[in-house]
């Protein structure tokens, strides 16, 4: 392929991974139709007011499928959690909030303002890490008043050299919206935090 046949072929192949990512079916026949009408400066077969109703039909699509994941997500996270409170080691925080303790120690703990240094572990139910300081090798450093809820009432909770592990319900973790391509809208998570140092 010549420079500009590469350019053009890696726009179709996001653009179509953009609609298969959000859900959608794509005719891969009237995909082409369209492109091929823009681009060769043809006029399209369907009215701007068609096709702005094409467009509106699929941002709904796209919200009912977003809403239809996120609700079989809440569920699934519902299940767990009420699976995981009858374990004697958990124990549950009045938001929903629970965690177990693997190292307790006695040090600072922070409050709300504060800044920690942290080793953490966050995985899905199903055991997928998504994010990990602990695989970087790096420790990482935040504030409490920037970080999902269940981060900000769980460190309050521990001291200084202490280890936990949080199981975030939605509500307390990134809600309906989700977060990147892996942490979908509804989920509960799973973190395994080490707290070093409250600055």
């Amino acid at each position: 392929m010549t420079q500009e046949e590469k350019k053009s072929y890696a726009l179709g192949v996001v653009a179509c991974i953009n609609y298969l990512q959000m859900g959608m079916k794509v005719d891969e026949n009237a995909f082409i139709k369209g492109f091929s009408a823009i681009a060769n400066k043809k006029q399209p077969e369907m009215s701007e007011m068609e096709i702005k109703q094409a467009l509106d039909d699929i941002k709904d699509d796209i919200e009912k499928e977003r809403a239809s994941s996120s609700e079989g997500e809440k569920e699934a996270g519902r299940k767990f959690l009420e699976q995981n409170r009858q374990n004697p080691n958990v124990k549950e925080t009045s938001s929903g909030l629970q965690y177990k303790v693997i190292r307790e120690s006695i040090g600072r703990k922070p409050v709300a303002n504060d800044t920690v240094e942290v080793h953490y572990c966050g995985k899905l139910l199903d055991g997928t890490v998504f994010d990990s300081s602990v695989e970087r090798g790096e420790r990482i450093e935040f504030a409490l008043n920037q970080v999902i809820a269940g981060w900000k009432e769980g460190l309050q909770l521990m001291s200084e050299g202490s280890k936990f592990e949080f199981y975030i319900p939605s509500h307390l973790a990134y809600g309906d919206q989700g977060a990147g391509d892996l942490i979908k809208g509804g989920a509960t998570l799973v973190f395994e935090v080490e707290l070093f140092k409250v600055k």
